[in-house]
């Protein structure tokens, strides 16, 4: 008995010793790098496909349709994935939820380079969008767990960072890949990262902050502040799909991420082949250049989440001080898409100005993106944070389907539609988050 309790104590103090300031960045610089790998394999076949689709026996004249057709296997995929994954993060936690996905896009990705034909790359795509789908209410989640309200943008902001730096080393990444080895090679190699990925999650992310070996208590008491005692008057209720959508805070989200999201996807899906035809852009050149707009998109993404924990800290409520963000990168997208919508004709041999704007129009998403995707932590508790994410996320998703198969008819001749089309979906994101949300502050 005498022997046991010893080696109890020296556990307890070898616990106590090894500890880890700051652990909750390490989590959210784990999250960001996964989101990285995340983006280098979904946009890997747009990158490559204006230059692959010969391969399949598919005409010029039909090339973007087959695009659309496979975006659409993998965003249908994608938007399952969302709520059953949103679910699945909920029920076994984020530390084996996040595992669970990495390694079934990783496969999935892998799988790629096995096609065959259109219908091959239909059913890879199908896989990999049910797995990446995780990644954001597995995201949410444990921002939601890892950090305060006053800081969830900034943690936000360094996971939607992750998504535009993923295009903005996908670019020059898959390029080189590209031209070197080959698309089969290329999609093997990306493959990989997800597994590496996994031995620093596992390692680093050993449990939720209460139970955290490495934690400090001064950042267990600085995560868990404002919180715990709500939480210990009132055990947060787990609510099913059907009494979340009894909320008006729930179809605020699913409405603004319904209009918002498209816009995003309309550039993630077709920009390499827009500078290709409106520019006649070749690999190396898309590979120099289509990175420039997710760089911006990063650092809007960090600016959005700054802005509104600036604002929380100044004593703004956090709902509030969202809202604020939100508009303000719905103002410069608006700006953005109007202006590269009108000038687009004049702009035939200026690349650079329409990649400007572009790059504009980006970061004003990311700014409010990320404070769109931290409301589900704003307004639920426990195990209806990741739900309630992931019920965003599909509807984001239907959205970006709709807008996949319309971009193939209005830009036959001209691309000024496309971006008329983004123009218009922005306003109404920002009335659902405006006039949804504005009357309920209330958290569940």
């Amino acid at each position: 008995m005498k022997a046991t309790t010893n080696i109890q104590s020296r556990v307890t103090a070898e616990k106590s010793v090894f500890q880890v300031k700051g652990l909750r960045w390490y989590i959210i610089a784990l999250i960001g790098l996964a989101t990285i790998i995340n983006y280098i394999d979904r946009g890997a076949i747009n990158f490559m496909w204006p230059y692959i689709y010969k391969d399949f026996g598919i005409a010029d004249a039909d090339s973007k349709n087959a695009l659309a057709l496979i975006t659409t296997f993998f965003m249908i995929a994608y938007a399952i994935g969302q709520t059953v994954t949103g679910k699945m993060m909920d029920a076994i936690g984020t530390r084996l939820g996040m595992v669970v996905s990495i390694i079934g896009w990783s496969i999935s990705i892998a799988l790629h380079a096995l096609a065959k034909s259109i219908l091959s790359f239909n059913i890879f795509r199908f896989l990999l969008g049910i797995s990446e789908a995780g990644n954001w209410p597995g995201a949410t989640k444990s921002n939601a767990e890892w950090f305060p309200p006053k800081e969830r943008a900034i943690a936000q902001g360094i996971f939607g960072a992750g998504a535009s730096l993923g295009s903005v080393v996908a670019a020059p990444v898959i390029a080189a890949l590209f031209l070197a080895v080959g698309w089969k090679v290329t999609f093997v190699v990306i493959a990989l990262l997800g597994f590496l990925w996994i031995i620093p999650w596992l390692i680093i992310n050993k449990s939720t902050p209460d139970k955290h070996p490495w934690i400090t208590k001064e950042e267990q008491q600085y995560i868990t502040h404002g919180e715990a005692n709500d939480q210990a008057a009132v055990a947060p209720a787990v609510y099913t799909w059907k009494q979340l959508l009894r909320f008006r805070n729930t179809w605020g989200i699913i409405s603004s991420r319904f209009f918002i999201d498209p816009v995003w996807w309309l550039f993630v899906t077709w920009l390499p082949t827009f500078l290709k035809e409106q520019y006649q852009f070749d690999m190396k050149q898309i590979g120099a250049f289509a990175w420039v707009p997710y760089l911006f998109a990063a650092i809007g993404g960090l600016a959005g989440g700054f802005y509104s924990s600036l604002q929380i800290k100044k004593g703004i409520a956090a709902p509030k001080a969202r809202r604020k963000a939100i508009t303000i990168g719905s103002v410069i997208m608006l700006l953005s898409l109007t202006a590269i919508a009108f000038y687009l004709d004049h702009l035939k041999e200026e690349a650079n100005i329409a990649i400007a704007l572009i790059s504009a129009t980006l970061f004003g998403f990311q700014f409010l993106i990320n404070n769109i995707q931290t409301l589900p932590g704003d307004y639920f508790h426990g195990k209806n944070v990741g739900t309630v994410a992931g019920m965003g996320g599909t509807a984001a998703v239907m959205g970006t389907l709709i807008t996949t198969w319309i971009v193939p008819v209005i830009t036959k001749t001209s691309y000024t539609s496309f971006f008329i089309m983004g123009a218009l979906m922005v306003p109404l994101a920002w009335i659902c988050i405006t006039f949804i949300n504005k009357k309920s502050n209330t958290t569940h």
